[in-house]
Parts: C-alpha cells; structure tokens; sequence
C-alpha cells in the first residue's frame, strides 16, 4: 500500500487537467507539462481534486503509484507557481555573467565555461557570485543546476566551487606539516 499515492492532489485555480487515454496534460500560467502513464495506474479527477488509482496486487504499480503522484503534483505546482534553484559561486576570481539562453562562468580554468541553458529554463545573475536558476519543469531545472554545479563541484579544503544556496559542505582540515624532530 503506497502511503503517498493515497493523499489527493488538490488542482489550484487556473490549472487545467487532461487525461487523453494515458497521457496526462497539465496547463498553467508559467507553460505546459506532458507526462505518460503507466498502464497499470490511471487518474481520477473530481471537482478539484485528483487520486491515483492502482492494482494493489502488482508490486510494480505500488512503487509507481507514489512516484506517479509526485510527479503530476510537481507538475501543478510548476505551471502555477514555478520553480527556482539558487548556486552560489565560492572563490576569488570566480564569476557568473547571465545573457538571454547563455550563461558565461569564470570559474579559474584558463577559458570561460559557456554553458547554453534548454529553452524551459530562465536564469538570472543578481550579483556576480550568485546564479538563480527558474523554471516550470522541476526535472530539467534540476538537470540544469546539477550540470552547472558538476563544472566546478565545492571542494572540501577550501570550499572554493558551485554550490547550491542551501548545501553544506563538509570541510577537512589541511594536512599538518611533518614535526621538527622526524
């Protein structure tokens, strides 16, 4: 029995649902999400409301079922609000420039990294060592935030890198100089 599956999905105002066989539609005011059921799992919308249903039976539709409910939800939640994700860019010299779909990164290699974000994601540098990332699809966004961060992962002696905003990096302490004796 899948504990997540079981909650309803409440649909806010301005979001419109369909359900053609088994591809699930969902549009808002911040874009349009596609995504494909399984076909042991199908919808049922009620007023404002949706539940997924599954054969309890199958282990295989148990374990998608809380996936699936996730991902519709996540769905209505970026076309209505959206979603964000914040890097932050740690180390002297290290620098984020953002221009239309290119985003620019000094990040202490000898070239700048150009990186060219897909078309569902925004971004925007509100100072240079700060980049905020935006979009409706939460899959892509995180892709995206993943990529730009792999350039430059935090490093633990330091944490000079690409980090998220709310990330903690473990540090360890620099290895001490061999005793005057030895």
């Amino acid at each position: 029995m899948s504990r997540v599956a079981k909650n309803p999905i409440i649909i806010p105002d301005g979001v419109n649902i369909s359900v053609d066989d088994k591809n699930v539609t969902v549009k808002g005011s911040k874009g349009e999400l596609d995504f494909l059921l399984s076909l042991s799992i199908s919808l049922n919308i009620d007023d404002n409301a949706i539940t997924v249903s599954y054969d309890e039976s199958n282990q295989k539709s148990v374990a998608l079922a809380g996936t699936t409910r996730s991902i519709i939800n996540n769905m209505i939640i970026g076309v209505s609000v959206g979603f964000e994700k914040k890097l932050e860019l740690i180390g002297v010299g290290y620098r984020a420039k953002a221009s239309g779909k290119l985003l620019e990164l000094t990040l202490g290699f000898s070239h700048p990294v150009k990186y060219q974000l897909p078309d569902d994601v925004q971004v925007e540098t509100p100072s240079q060592t700060e980049v905020v990332l935006k979009s409706h699809n939460k899959q892509i966004l995180g892709q995206v935030a993943a990529e730009i961060r792999a350039f430059r992962p935090p490093e633990p002696y330091k944490g000079k890198g690409v980090r998220y905003a709310d990330e903690q990096v473990k540090r360890k302490e620099a290895k001490k100089a061999a005793g005057a004796g030895a």
